[in-house]
């Protein structure tokens, strides 16, 4: 199956401003945040207070009671974007032997809100009051496992971590295995760590904003940019290859997963230039798509000004100046680690889907970028290829073009 085309057939979101893909899609067109004060633990003594928060999110209203005590909670946002990906397919149990499904996700810490307690009981109980769940739940691949337990999911599986580069480097390697035979795999990223002990170590980073209005704190290419504001949950994709999901008469797709490229920058004081306008041309090759094919950029939008400066540096090079629309919705989340580039990824579907790019909200750009940024409210447009942009703190560049479904496709999942 080298070369095959590797398709979108159904999408779960769990969002800081929406929980379920349309509820998401909703707000996001609509401009309305999720980005709040933290309400998981009190925040009152750090400096930055402010996060992007599942709302309404109760797991024991969404999953089996055996399931609680053994996972954290962004492992309870992962399977229920899970579930919520494979009804949208219409992927029923027994339409896929267990052999040919797998599951490859993103993560970037793993299960601290659940590792923090236990340690707690360790250090203030004792041995004895730390849970034997604590073995996995802490762990970076325990969505992986979790989900593949879950549903049976039994074939080539893993976990990739670049912090938010790795949305898009897991639903590549999704794309690997279904080239080498699956037929269909979960991908993407959900993520979170927002408790104390995660806080620390987002803080640690220098790059979290510490301002306390949620309208001024996350600034993407703007003159008062101050670093960007941390969120939680993310979306799973259920990938297959097209001909797999004619064949069990998928009710949908939402579009290809066209192109994918990824490049590491150089060392510091290399004298090298950074990687990310390489890995845009990667992914176009990839795609065999020309830059003027490319009908919108959904933006890393790191909000620290030398990263947006690389950043717009790089979209200019590759399309001119002001010569792609360019967004980043995720000034409405914050950004989500790992489960960022997956959440833009299902954007730019449902954009591809209903003919409009969504807006960068808050944002007044600064000239000096250049770079054509929808601001305010979405913009109508015909969207057949959209370029997504990630970038993980460390040197991760990753890019991927997703393309609108072919008319064959189309056809086929209306059948």
């Amino acid at each position: 199956m080298t070369g095959a085309c590797v398709v979108v057939t159904g999408i779960g979101v769990t969002a800081p401003n929406g929980l379920g893909t349309e509820a998401f899609w909703d707000a996001t067109r609509a401009g309305r945040g999720g980005i709040g004060r933290v309400r998981r633990f009190d925040p009152q003594r750090y400096p930055a207070r402010l996060a992007g928060e599942v709302p309404g999110f109760v797991a024991e209203d969404l999953l089996p009671a055996r399931l609680l005590p053994q996972t954290d909670h962004m492992t309870r946002l992962a399977l229920v974007a899970a579930d919520w990906a494979l009804e949208d397919a219409g992927v029923r149990p027994g339409d896929v032997p267990e052999f040919d499904m797998g599951v490859t996700t993103a993560s970037s810490a793993g299960g601290f809100e659940f590792g923090q307690r236990e340690l707690r009981n360790l250090w203030s109980k004792g041995g004895r009051y730390v849970s034997a769940f604590q073995s996995f739940a802490w762990f970076y691949a325990v969505n992986t496992g979790q989900i593949s337990i879950r549903h049976g999911m039994r074939g080539p599986s893993g976990v990739v971590v670049s912090d938010q580069a790795g949305g898009l480097d897991a639903i590549a390697q999704a794309r690997r295995q279904i080239r080498k035979g699956s037929r269909l795999i979960m991908s993407g990223g959900v993520d979170g760590s927002i408790c104390p002990w995660g806080w620390v170590a987002q803080l640690a980073g220098g790059r979290l904003s510490l301002r306390d209005d949620p309208d001024r704190a996350y600034l993407p290419f703007d003159a008062e940019a101050c670093g960007h504001v941390a969120g939680e949950g993310g979306a799973l994709l259920v990938l297959e290859d097209a001909d797999a999901a004619r064949e069990r008469g998928a009710a949908k797709v939402y579009g290809e997963i066209a192109g994918y490229g990824a490049t590491f920058d150089p060392a510091p004081g290399s004298g090298r230039p950074p990687g990310l306008e390489r890995a845009i041309r990667l992914a176009l090759a990839d795609a065999g798509a020309d830059p003027g094919e490319v009908d919108v950029v959904f933006a890393d939008a790191a909000a620290v000004p030398e990263l947006d400066r690389i950043e717009a540096d790089a979209i200019n090079a590759v399309f001119g100046p002001g010569g792609v629309p360019v967004t980043a919705p995720k000034t409405m989340t914050g950004r989500l680690y790992s489960g960022a580039a997956s959440l833009d990824v299902a954007a730019a579907l449902l954009s591809i889907r209903d003919g409009l790019i969504p807006p960068t909200t808050n944002v007044s750009p600064a000239a000096e970028y250049e770079l054509d940024l929808v601001t305010g409210r979405p913009r109508a447009a015909e969207v057949r290829v959209a370029l997504v942009l990630a970038r993980g703190q460390g040197g991760f560049n990753s890019a991927a073009v997703v393309r609108a479904p072919s008319a064959a496709a189309r056809t086929a999942a209306a059948v």
